[in-house]
């Protein structure tokens, strides 16, 4: 089974991308959706957050406020990579045990999706890397639309990550996600023929 290891830059399109993995019968998973479940109530990561950050970063219900906790890490290199120190390795756990799951199936590949794959030196864990990737404009208009940010809140989070042209050098498979949907589309299945071939 080949290893997919799919990042790409905040906004740049993994969301679409991995849903139409898996509408073609590719098993995915997603780094983003295990972080939320190692956060949860009652975890060890959040109680090491809450020693971390103070009880300030709950919402009403106890449960972590992303957003008042992304205020503070975005704004803070310091503390963003104290919160990577203590999410991250649960987050690493949680993929290598579903791809090794994954792996005793009958499946030719399996696509992680980790936004912050080459931040954390992830990539030598895939067989391949492919990046989601779209214009520097509209990847700042996609931010401030998707998550009502200003700005110079947006930057801040996308200057958080390695830029989209750093990341499609590294990649061995970029995909635009700046046209049609369709056009995204023809570029993945092209891109899943070109895995299949070279097994």
């Amino acid at each position: 089974m080949k290893r997919v290891g799919l990042t790409g830059g905040i906004a740049t399109g993994k969301s679409v991308v991995r849903a139409e993995f898996e509408r073609l019968g590719v098993p995915t998973v997603d780094a983003d959706v295990i972080a939320r479940d190692v956060v949860a109530q009652g975890t060890p990561a959040l109680a090491a957050i809450l020693a971390r950050f103070g009880p300030g970063v709950l919402d009403e219900h106890d449960a972590l406020d992303r957003r008042k906790l992304g205020a503070i890490v975005f704004a803070d290199e310091e503390a963003r990579r104290d919160l990577e120190r203590i999410v991250h390795p649960a987050v690493r756990a949680a993929i290598d045990a579903w791809l090794d799951s994954v792996s005793r199936g009958n499946h030719n590949v399996a696509v992680a999706v980790i936004p912050l794959l080459y931040e954390t030196g992830r990539e030598r864990d895939f067989d391949v890397v492919i990046t989601t990737a779209c214009s520097a404009d509209e990847q700042l208009r996609r931010v401030m639309a998707r998550d009502s940010l200003s700005e110079v809140q947006a930057k801040q989070r996308i200057a958080a990550q390695l830029s989209t042209e750093e990341k499609v050098r590294r990649a061995n498979y970029a995909i635009w996600t700046d046209g049609t949907y369709e056009n995204t589309k023809r570029q993945i299945l092209e891109t899943l023929q070109q895995l299949a071939r070279h097994r």
